[in-house]
């Protein structure tokens, strides 16, 4: 694999001394636009150069290209920001095997991002005490063809009676696939006869169906890049565009500190770095209900204000990664999250302790205090550039580039308009956040 031929690689852009080092970080891209351009431009603005023990660090960024590999074709990337293994195989392999020969360090664990799906998660986080609505898996109502499959049916197959699940789960309820995402082939369901219907419609897909979360008042998306953890709230019901919402005081401090701690604990334990949580607020007490989203959506499109937290975060993340040369933590290590969840059943811990003790497993596994170090020696000047540049005509071109491949041309002006005012008013209340900071 190497570098996609439209795009030039980014560097400092300055000769190497006979003392630099260079740490390269590959892009593995899907239909990705806008971020991508960001995230280059702020590396080349940052011109990084990095003391790290006896070296001096510069870093090189690559686009990921696909293409045939010898299985001992050396990687020459030292850190991979994937978006692609959730669901195209090849990039997956290359990525697997590079992990394996070359000790490349990826965004996120390949292996764990492969079979720890939407079930998986589910079962985790029951274990450990949250409070996940109930949920049933149910067998699907057709399937592609086995050799085996028609003897297997008749022998162990029971009839069931889909109906009485509902009736046990109560209405209304969710039908939705046991993994993937995006919201695809996920249903409301209101009584059984919508059930049913629902049901013949589903196909070969393994479906679970979920109680659900009625009489919430606050819906949080809560987005983990390593140590790093921004909560927004969420109308799932709104257009694309308008579903991540501006609002600054819609939780309590504690709420915010249990919800990072919800969501590093999550990542820690199947090994992302990159990832995002709903949770839904009732009563009080946040129901998790859609964990297992790896690769979450990055687009400005879709983040619009809290965009270039993202791309930010990335950077301080992968660079991290690179200058420190964190290893890839390919073994699933649970046991230190079961025994703390067996201390908290023990000792009586309210759900907030058993959380917060869960956090502090999740922030030494991720090195937070370290990487928090790491960004005030070498990355204070990222919010100014970051600052300066999403005001630039760079990024507003990137803001188009990204519109124009969602919007019919007619729109085109108007949302190009609609994100950039966004990204505006981020540029302004960042001006006040840093200097309330000082």
């Amino acid at each position: 694999m190497s570098s996609w031929p439209l795009y030039d690689s980014i560097g400092t852009g300055r000769p190497d001394s006979d003392m630099a080092v260079r740490r390269s970080i590959g892009l593995s891209l899907g239909a990705d636009l806008d971020w991508p351009i960001c995230y280059e431009e702020l590396i080349r603005r940052l011109e990084l150069e990095i003391q790290v023990g006896a070296d001096r660090l510069r870093f090189d960024v690559e686009r990921v290209t696909i293409e045939p590999f010898d299985l001992q074709q050396p990687c020459r990337y030292d850190v991979v920001l994937d978006r692609l293994t959730h669901w195209y195989h090849v990039s997956r392999e290359w990525i697997k095997k590079s992990i394996l020969l070359d000790d490349l360090y990826v965004l996120n664990n390949p292996w764990t991002l492969q079979s720890m799906e939407k079930q998986t998660t589910y079962c985790a986080l029951m274990r450990l005490g949250f409070p996940v609505p109930s949920t049933w898996m149910v067998p699907p109502k057709s399937y592609d063809g086995h050799e085996d499959l028609d003897v297997t049916l008749e022998r162990y197959a029971r009839l069931f009676d889909l109906g009485k699940v509902g009736e046990d789960l109560g209405y209304p309820l969710f039908m939705k696939p046991y993994d993937g995402g995006a919201w695809k082939g996920v249903s409301r369901i209101e009584n059984g006869h919508e059930l049913q219907v629902a049901y013949e419609q589903s196909g070969s897909n393994v479906m679970h169906l979920q109680e659900s979360v009625e009489g919430y008042d606050v819906f949080v998306r809560s987005i983990g890049i390593g140590p790093q953890v921004n909560l927004v709230r969420y109308e799932p019901d709104a257009p694309l565009h308008d579903r991540y919402k501006v609002d600054f005081d819609f939780l309590t401090p504690d709420e915010e500190t249990y919800l990072r701690d919800q969501m590093l604990t999550i990542n820690a334990f199947f090994g992302w770095d990159f990832n995002s949580c709903e949770s839904l607020r009732r009563d009080g007490v946040f129901h998790p209900i859609d964990f297992a989203n790896a690769c979450p959506d990055s687009q400005v499109t879709s983040l619009h204000y809290h965009f270039p937290w993202t791309v930010k975060s990335l950077v301080r993340w992968t660079v991290f990664c690179a200058a420190t040369n964190r290893p890839m933590h390919t073994k699933v290590d649970w046991q230190p999250f079961f025994d703390a969840a067996e201390v908290a059943d023990r000792e009586g811990m309210a759900l907030e302790e058993r959380v917060a003790a869960f956090g502090a497993i999740a922030r030494k596994r991720l090195d937070a205090a370290r990487f928090e170090d790491f960004c005030q020696e070498h990355l204070g000047a990222l919010d100014e550039v970051a600052l300066e540049f999403f005001g630039s005509d760079v990024a507003k071109r990137a803001v188009r580039a990204k519109v124009e491949s969602l919007f019919p041309k007619h729109e085109h002006d108007k949302f190009t308009e609609h994100f950039w005012g966004l990204l505006e008013f981020w540029r302004k209340t960042e001006t006040d956040r840093l200097a309330l900071n000082g």
